[in-house]
């Protein structure tokens, strides 16, 4: 009888891995962060940094790098194993809160950033008056805040800050 590549168990957790890598990637935050976010979170027990070099595939530094991000972030924690020296690490107490607290701080981050942006590109438009294409750009400028606003408003709306904080 011929063995399959993966069993079930580890081809769900493999692809899970794999999502979590790809949507941390397009938060900007890097696919390994996401990676080693979801090996710990599915680990029934502490992770070492070796655990997770062997079963992603990554060189130690990038686990250590990311686990210090994670750590940071208040989404793992570090644990220690009696007579055992290594670092081990599992998911915080506090995961989901931490999780959508970081998500809405990032976001909030990227909104100030947003205006900031616009703020500039309107003074420099104030240099350009009377050009082919000025009164469309400060159109789009214009759409844009108003997006940026109601994005706000949403983000900051004081029952989303009550429970995700």
């Amino acid at each position: 009888m011929e063995q399959s590549e993966e069993n079930p168990l580890d081809k769900a957790k493999s692809h899970i891995i794999k999502a979590a890598g790809w949507t941390t990637q397009d938060f900007g935050l890097g696919r390994i962060l996401g990676e080693v976010m979801a090996h710990i979170y599915l680990s029934e027990t502490p992770a070492t940094l070796e655990d997770m070099e062997k079963s992603l595939g990554l060189s130690k530094a990038a686990v250590s790098i990311a686990t210090r991000q994670l750590d940071k972030l208040n989404l793992i924690e570090r644990v220690r194993v009696p007579g055992d020296r290594k670092a081990y690490y599992k998911t915080s107490e506090h995961f989901a809160a931490s999780l959508r607290k970081g998500i809405l701080e990032m976001v909030r981050a990227k909104l100030k950033t947003t205006n900031d942006v616009l703020s500039q590109a309107e003074t420099m438009l104030n240099d350009a008056e009377g050009q082919d294409g000025t009164k469309f750009l400060k159109q789009r400028i214009d759409r844009a805040r108003h997006i940026r606003d109601r994005i706000d408003a949403i983000i900051n709306n004081p029952l989303l800050k009550l429970i995700g904080g």
